[in-house]
């Protein structure tokens, strides 16, 4: 595919969506907005894919919506800035709702849109120097697509500050408040990519679609007898399934399951 915003890496089971607008901190526009949905939902029906990093080029991961975009939205009428905004809560639905584990890369600044980004991604990977703002209301606006992925990452009352105070997050802080899962030492993102990368393909391609699946069922719902009746069914129909009686197989027999042979 070709792309005129994003780059499109392919490295064995590994696919890379790197943002690719350096001069402007891979700020966000209509354009890369659109690309960052394309290029997830051709990654979604590419069958030797198995792990989705999304990362940026040049000094930041990305710095939040693009200037001159913004511009453009000021003189957008009503029913205009409605279609632009669906357009940026659709690519993030896509990207939250792919079957595949996703990882964010982010290195310098995941700024408004680009929290979104990292919100919406199943792990947040971060150097030390690397720093998170919700900054929309400084200037007047409020975080609202992005709203539903980073309240459910950063937990309601740390979203509440930071929504309201637009205040920076370190990468430390953001680690500590569990919005980030591996804070890496300098130098050392790429290699923990990898690591993760590697541990989330030993799983089975199913059954990680499956418990991406799970955790959107189970997630507020009250612990009742519909909730326990349900998940003993997902769970007789999983093991009956051809992955998992390879991967009971496999574990009983002390060999590699068949999946894990694709991956070499």
């Amino acid at each position: 595919m070709n792309f005129q915003s994003l780059e499109l890496e392919i490295h064995g089971q590994v696919a890379t969506v790197w943002l690719n607008r350096p001069a402007v901190r891979n700020a966000l526009d209509e354009v890369l907005i659109s690309e960052i949905t394309q290029a997830i939902n051709h990654l979604e029906r590419h069958d030797g894919v198995r792990v989705v990093v999304l990362a940026g080029r040049g000094k930041v991961f990305c710095a939040g919506a693009d200037l001159n975009w913004m511009k453009r939205m000021a003189e957008y009428s009503a029913e205009q800035n409605q279609t632009d905004a669906m357009v940026l809560a659709t690519m993030l639905k896509t990207l939250k709702q792919v079957s595949k584990p996703t990882i964010a890369r982010v290195h310098g600044a995941a700024f408004a849109g680009g929290m979104g980004l990292a919100a919406a991604c199943d792990v947040v990977v971060a150097e030390p120097a690397a720093a998170f703002c919700l900054s929309e209301v400084r200037i007047g606006l409020i975080p609202s697509t992005i709203s539903p992925y980073v309240i459910q990452a950063l937990g309601i009352q740390a979203a509440k500050r930071y929504m309201l105070t637009a205040e920076r997050i370190s990468a430390k802080e953001a680690y500590r408040l569990g919005f980030v899962q591996e804070l890496c030492e300098d130098g050392s993102i790429d290699a923990a990519i990898a690591r993760i990368s590697q541990a989330l393909i030993a799983g089975g391609p199913m059954a990680l679609a499956q418990t991406k699946a799970l955790m959107k069922t189970v997630v507020n719902r009250p612990l009742d007898d519909e909730l326990i009746s349900e998940t003993a069914g997902l769970i007789a129909k999983v093991r009956a399934s051809r992955e998992g009686c390879e991967g009971m197989a496999s574990f009983l027999q002390k060999r590699r399951p068949t999946w894990m042979d694709s991956a070499l």
